[in-house]
């Protein structure tokens, strides 16, 4: 019997549901052109994002449990917030402080579901900043059972190495990795046995785009970190994984790349994903029923084979 929560909009639905084609689910290329100054906005951006907002329903496979997701404000961390909450977890996510208004939607998208949400604004390529947000969230939870180092920025250069200057170098490198060594080790003490951390990868780290090089290289080092992480940690009843998306339509797509009318059409599926199509990894991840698995990269790629 599904677990009901009548003061939650997260009661999974009784009606039949039909199936639906993967293909035609969501829009295809050709997608209108557009682009955005860095980091980019949900509104202006065509054919809007779904975070899951009318299709997402919970089972309560999170329920009483307190997470932490960076990079919550749009995109994939969006998507991984409402379902936390819809699942039953209060959130702690991060945002950029020119991102308020997307944190605020974030919130307001966990707070309908009857769950805490807790936006900080924090730039986790600050050592001091990442401390303390692992002591904001134990002051608000008292402990973190989920970690999603989520946040992440990319910048394509198709001229190649030659145009990565050491400032786009270093902020990519801080971003993606610096943020997640920091926050895992400062937030470790106050993970409980039966926690988990989940890493956000991606298809780039087995297959390399030319124009995306010093991302690429921290999504294959987050591989490593992830499955180094998971050994490390398995006697301590700590779960260590990864997701690793394909193409998916977030504000950082018109915000880093020159063209986005061609997007996602090399996934098998012919399209980009949807945030909402990320965000059932995450809590799969991060619920009881994946108790036996650590050290995994779980690829939704759209049918883009990886090792």
């Amino acid at each position: 019997m599904v677990k009901t929560h009548p003061h939650r909009e997260n009661v999974m639905s009784e009606e039949s549901r039909e199936t639906e084609n993967p293909v035609t689910k969501h829009p295809q290329p050709k997608l209108p052109d557009q682009e955005q100054a860095h980091p980019g906005w949900t509104g202006p951006m065509d054919p809007p994002p779904d975070h899951g907002e009318d299709s997402y329903r919970g089972s309560g496979h999170l329920e009483g449990m307190a997470a932490v997701v960076t990079g919550g404000d749009s995109g994939i961390g969006r998507a991984v917030c409402l379902a936390f909450a819809r699942e039953g977890a209060d959130v702690l996510f991060t945002h950029l402080p020119e991102e308020e208004q997307e944190a605020a939607t974030t919130s307001r998208l966990v707070e309908k579901a009857g769950r805490r949400a807790v936006a900080v604004s924090c730039d986790i390529r600050d050592e001091e900043q990442c401390r303390a947000l692992v002591d904001r969230a134990v002051a608000e939870f008292g402990r973190i059972d989920i970690l999603v180092n989520n946040a992440a920025y990319q910048m394509s250069q198709p001229d190649g190495i030659g145009s990565i200057t050491t400032e786009q170098f270093d902020r990519v490198m801080k971003t993606n990795l610096y943020g997640m060594f920091w926050l895992s080790k400062m937030a470790l003490p106050h993970i409980p046995e039966g926690g988990s951390i989940i890493n956000s990868a991606s298809v780039q780290a087995y297959k390399p785009s030319p124009h995306l090089l010093d991302y690429a290289m921290t999504k294959s080092a987050i591989v490593a970190f992830t499955q180094g992480m998971a050994q490390m940690l398995a006697s301590s009843g700590i779960r260590v994984n990864a997701v690793a998306p394909g193409p998916v339509w977030t504000p950082l797509i018109p915000a880093t790349m020159p063209d986005t009318t061609e997007f996602g059409k090399q996934s098998p599926l012919g399209r980009p994903a949807q945030p909402a199509e990320m965000a059932p990894a995450y809590v799969f991840l991060a619920s009881p029923q994946a108790s036996y698995i650590t050290a995994e990269i779980v690829n939704a790629t759209g049918g883009t084979p990886l090792p």
